[in-house]
């Protein structure tokens, strides 16, 4: 199993500025004047309790930076994102993207995409208000 990368955070507090090493948190992001009725997120774990905008009804989270690191091993979770996006909002199937990866891959980095984006898919955890 993969460990939680580090990140630095940088704040402002008391009027200085400050940074210091912590493990990855990933959480959902919400997007201000979202029109979609669905959407993934950048990655994360936080439970999400209600919608983070009136017009959202269905959410995707993961931690695809966490799996595209055990997969990829980069901080690459375009193609998990894509798998999660296919689960989440039903707008393509996984098999598609899968197939159109081998438009853009191949050898060994065709099959740790695949495995990313298989991943995004089955470890989706999709909530609907």
């Amino acid at each position: 199993m993969c460990g939680s990368p580090l990140h630095t955070l940088q704040y402002k507090g008391a009027g200085r500025a400050t940074s210091r090493k912590v493990a990855a948190q990933p959480f959902p992001m919400s997007l201000p004047n979202l029109s979609a009725r669905a959407a993934t997120t950048v990655g994360g774990t936080r439970p999400a309790t209600e919608p983070p905008s009136p017009n959202l009804k269905t959410l995707g989270i993961l931690n695809a930076t966490q799996i595209a690191l055990c997969e990829i091993g980069r901080d690459i979770p375009n193609t998990c994102l894509l798998g999660a996006l296919a689960k989440t909002t039903g707008w393509v199937e996984i098999e598609s993207v899968l197939k159109a990866l081998e438009d853009y891959f191949d050898g060994d980095i065709l099959k740790r995409n695949i495995r990313n984006a298989e991943r995004g898919y089955a470890e989706v955890e999709v909530i609907t208000w």
